[in-house]
């Protein structure tokens, strides 16, 4: 059985120099390594073909600027994969950089392992897009008009009661987490009910002030309260003959449910500051994420109330507890920001998919929309790959398919190693990272300059020590281990003089042997 092919890398770049060293870093690793000395020949070697699996290209350079043969060699193929190189680490250059489509860049001078740790990082990507290539949208978005997604036993017993309440008026109290979908359910019970024609207003009970609800709800007179200088028609009366939605009806005042206990047995209102009864034909629909048995325990929910709301409840389900549906409602968001031009992106991946199937989802399907959509926009090709799912979610899992690499400086080396990686065996222990052997413990990874910032913070934030003193540590640690406890190259790289490094080392606890 053949070996298969390895990797094939094209270096961009005008000093012959550069080609060389970055090429013998990657031939260490087996790839084949291909080299033109222009932006212009090195367009034409991607337009000729084969495509290679990943480009190294110089920003600066005669004649046409990396920038430029960026732009036309993703022009020429949206999924090719481009790492920049550059000396100048401006704002500018950074932003350019992602803006025309590179998957990261790269501070000259190199440092080797950084450099090998971006193209493997950038080739699992490139396999994550090869897997993508074959995706099959498990639904398609029109079908779907309602915006509940999903065919898990337990939303299809959420449909069946759907069904049997749209044929009557009787009042539904919709109960489950935030971001679950209750409004949508109000809104689909509204538009297969006979009062389809009438309005439907959605109230969030939760974001009004209590001084200003019932005039909200019930309207006002001129001059009823301070600031009424017209009269108000409340929501009640423009939903007259139509379904009004009160979500978060737990947050409510007592003063306000009474009132709306007297709209569901009496179907008449009064505005503030009226006198005149005003007969109105309004469906109620009700829905919260608090325990109104509780609540009705506690006397800060009239039970009253909750017995003519509740005369039937939906349950909507968290989406921890129907995971299935989760393929189904990433291709409902893309297909939907696809119509709606927010962004390009129609396909994801099957391991980003497996990783979005082991998040718990706190925020529920919101949760998820949002990720699909932050996810969609930063994706460099036609689909959503592990790379593009924010860190803090990759963490959460216990995800970390990429490097994470600190493009602080050439001369820096990443800020984490690989999951499963073995570090090198140095003359250096960290008393509070590796109290016992001395190894350095595995951490999901980040893969960005932000991305691996954000999980400093988070991780090193857990310690009770300072976090730039934390900071200083690791990276004292990290190049002590780099270079083998070798105190003068040490001191070098991290740009101090030995004397200094020693006393930091000293005062840190750190320990040699």
């Amino acid at each position: 059985m053949s070996e298969p092919k390895a990797p094939t890398i094209l270096v961009i770049d005008d000093d012959a120099e550069v080609r060389y060293s970055l090429g013998r870093v990657l031939s260490s690793k087996k790839y084949q390594v291909l080299e033109a000395g222009s932006g212009e020949a090195g367009v034409a070697a991607v337009k000729k073909g084969p495509v290679p699996d990943l480009i190294f290209l110089d920003v600066r350079m005669g004649g046409m600027s990396g920038l430029e043969a960026l732009q036309h060699i993703r022009s020429a193929n949206p999924k090719q994969l481009v790492i920049l190189m550059t000396a100048f680490g401006t704002a500018q250059t950074a932003i350019e950089a992602m803006k025309y489509g590179a998957f990261d860049y790269i501070m000259k001078p190199f440092d080797p392992a950084k450099v090998l740790t971006l193209a493997e990082n950038a080739l699992q990507a490139h396999a994550d897009m090869r897997s993508a290539g074959d995706y099959k949208p498990t639904i398609n978005a029109d079908d779907y008009r309602e915006g509940i997604v999903g065919a898990s036993p337990v939303m299809q017993e959420v449909f069946k009661v759907i069904g049997q309440v749209t044929a009557s008026d009787v009042t539904v109290m919709i109960t489950g987490e935030s971001g679950t979908g209750k409004e949508l359910v109000a809104r689909s019970i509204w538009k297969h009910s006979h009062r389809a024609k009438g309005n439907f207003i959605a109230v969030n009970c939760a974001a009004i002030p209590d001084n200003l609800i019932e005039s909200e709800l019930f309207g006002h007179e001129k001059g009823s309260f301070t600031g009424a200088t017209n009269q108000r028609i409340g929501k009640f009366e423009l939903c007259d003959r139509g379904t009004i939605f009160l979500d978060e009806i737990g947050d409510m005042a007592l003063a306000t449910q009474t009132k709306i206990l007297r709209v569901l047995q009496q179907g008449e209102i009064q505005r503030v500051g009226g006198t005149d009864t005003i007969k109105v034909d309004v469906r109620i629909i009700a829905a919260t994420n608090k325990d109104l048995e509780a609540m009705v325990k506690a006397k800060t929910f009239r039970e009253d109330l909750y017995y003519r709301l509740n005369v039937v409840r939906i349950k909507m389900p968290p989406l921890r507890d129907r995971r299935d549906d989760i393929p189904q409602i990433v291709d409902f968001c893309l297909q939907n920001l696809v119509k709606q031009k927010k962004a390009r992106v129609a396909k994801v991946s099957p391991e980003a998919l497996a990783v979005l199937a082991r998040y718990d989802w706190p925020g529920n399907v919101r949760e998820l929309e949002n990720l699909v959509y932050r996810s969609a926009v930063i994706a460099q090709g036609d689909a959503i790959l592990v790379k593009d799912i924010p860190a803090e979610v990759l963490a959460s899992v216990g995800a970390a398919p990429l490097h994470a690499v600190a493009n602080s400086g050439g001369s820096t080396p990443p800020i984490a190693p690989a999951l499963g990686a073995t570090m090198p065996s140095v003359a250096v222990v960290d008393p509070i990272t590796a109290p016992a052997t001395g190894a350095q413990p595995a951490a999901p990874a980040a893969y960005t300059v932000a991305g691996a910032l954000d999980f400093l913070q988070v991780e090193l934030s857990k310690e009770p020590e300072p976090l730039l003193e934390r900071l200083e540590r690791e990276m004292i640690v990290r190049t002590l281990r780099q270079l083998e406890g070798n105190l003068a190259r040490t001191a070098e790289r991290l740009g101090m003089t030995r004397a200094t490094l020693r006393k930091r080392v000293d005062e840190l606890g750190l320990q040699q042997s």
